[in-house]
């Protein structure tokens, strides 16, 4: 296959940003996308020129760490696919890509496809965790949950982090992320102690690291590589709602003591 590519090029967070066009021969439809952005790297080095910056860790679409919109979509054109699941056979010879980063005011660039997440890290460290101590381990069965609240927290808990549903989003929200880290530990009993302090406490922090609000245009959800519904997002809003409006809770976003 032979191939052009239209790539975004950006030596850090200071510069303008350009799109870069590079011609590309001898791709192969049995390799990934990321196997051949490292052929072209490949090209790069040889000819001297500083090789394209992106990110990928797992390559088994597990990390979420291989942040790219490609052709204006998130991951590319495949459905529930990360980018280096994507193989190149889903595109025509002769074919013109666009690869561009995440597009988000907090994700900011920092060199050319690389954008820094840990607005998501810091999401996390306001709430998604479980501090209470349980005592003893329990017995397998001591403690039952109904298979379908067990399924309901398993979906939320395949999010991988990989921040399409905020480059997806037309007003760069955080919603289904932060709803997926928020329900998957609320759905279930050891979740239950601190679940409304969670649900305020990680929405804050999402509001302070300057994503946008949720308009429900769903596009979060047709971009997500998980195929997490937004259904998660009802619930995180009626559990925030409870918290701040029912339940009594400090200024500092913990529960109030009865």
């Amino acid at each position: 296959m032979k191939i052009t590519l239209q790539i975004w090029r950006q030596r850090n967070a200071d510069d303008a940003g350009r799109m870069v066009r590079y011609e590309l021969d001898g791709v192969s439809p049995d390799m990934s996308f990321l196997e051949m952005m490292d052929l072209l790297n490949e090209q790069l080095n040889t000819k001297g020129e500083a090789p394209v910056a992106f990110d990928s860790d797992c390559r088994e679409g597990v990390c979420g760490t291989c942040s790219m919109v490609i052709d204006g979509r998130p991951h590319g054109p495949a459905r529930a696919t990360t980018t280096c699941q994507l193989y190149m056979r889903q595109f025509a010879d002769g074919a013109t890509i666009t690869i561009e980063p995440w597009r988000a005011k907090a994700f900011p660039v920092v060199r050319d496809l690389v954008v820094d997440r840990s607005s998501f890290d810091r999401i996390m460290q306001a709430g998604g965790y479980v501090t209470v101590h349980a005592g003893p381990k329990p017995d397998p069965n001591a403690m039952p949950i109904e298979p379908e609240v067990a399924e309901l927290s398993l979906d939320a808990a395949t999010c991988i982090g990989c921040g399409a549903c905020v480059a997806a989003c037309p007003n760069g929200a955080a919603m289904l992320y932060t709803a997926a880290k928020v329900s998957h530990l609320g759905l279930l009993p050891q979740g239950q102690p601190e679940r409304y302090p969670r649900v305020v406490n990680m929405v804050r922090q999402m509001e302070a690291e300057g994503f946008g609000s949720c308009r429900n245009y769903a596009e979060c959800e047709a971009a997500c590589p998980k195929q997490i519904s937004i259904g998660f997002i009802s619930r995180m809003n009626r559990d925030y709602v409870r918290a701040t409006l029912v339940e009594p809770v400090d200024p500092r976003g913990t529960m109030a003591p009865q």
